[in-house]
């Protein structure tokens, strides 16, 4: 008699909990929540605050800080340049608009301009070559209206590579000026 009242009580249980597990997710209310809002819902933080960015990836306004906005100019921060050379190409154009503009509206924010280079060249060339890369990019901020104090430019050469491939596709990624907030 112990075994079937056990065994009746095990399904019973087990019984309860799948049907718990299946049943349509519900708000305080008591009204079922849709399919779209659920993902929010798994977004929540521990303590139920929610900290999620989903609403700028729907075109929605950004609430953040415009640097962490993923869809605004700001979250390019790497300006790439072509062989053996300092001129900003004209597809970043936009980008370093949008960093002058930050800058220029926010005096207290400072900006470190890394300047790198591939391998190919010397050490010296290439460590003149990416300074030169950041000032291109100084430059032009400045003639947007970025104060100079905001800016420092350094210059690492072919010293920290992005890519250590030995493709051109690799070397390209490493002509590069970074950002760095």
């Amino acid at each position: 008699m112990k075994k079937v009242l056990s065994l009746s009580a095990t399904i019973t249980l087990s019984l309860l909990l799948m049907i718990g597990c299946s049943s349509t997710p519900t708000t305080e209310g008591g009204a079922e929540v849709s399919e779209q809002s659920t993902g929010a819902a798994s977004e929540m933080g521990a303590e139920g605050s929610e900290a999620s960015t989903s609403a700028a990836s729907q075109g929605e306004e950004w609430y953040g800080d415009p640097l962490e906005n993923p869809n605004s100019l700001l979250a390019t921060r790497v300006i790439y340049f072509d062989y053996d050379q300092s001129v900003v190409r004209s597809d970043y154009l936009e980008v370093i608009q949008a960093h002058a503009d930050y800058l220029a509206a926010n005096p207290q924010a400072v900006v470190r301009l890394e300047g790198h280079a591939d391998e190919r060249g010397t050490r010296e060339y290439n460590l003149g070559l990416g300074e030169n890369r950041a000032n291109s990019v100084r430059s032009l901020m400045m003639a947007q209206g970025v104060a100079d104090n905001q800016m420092v430019v350094v210059s690492y050469g072919e010293e920290r590579p992005s890519a250590f491939e030995n493709t051109d596709e690799a070397m390209a990624l490493n002509r590069r000026v970074e950002l760095v907030y």
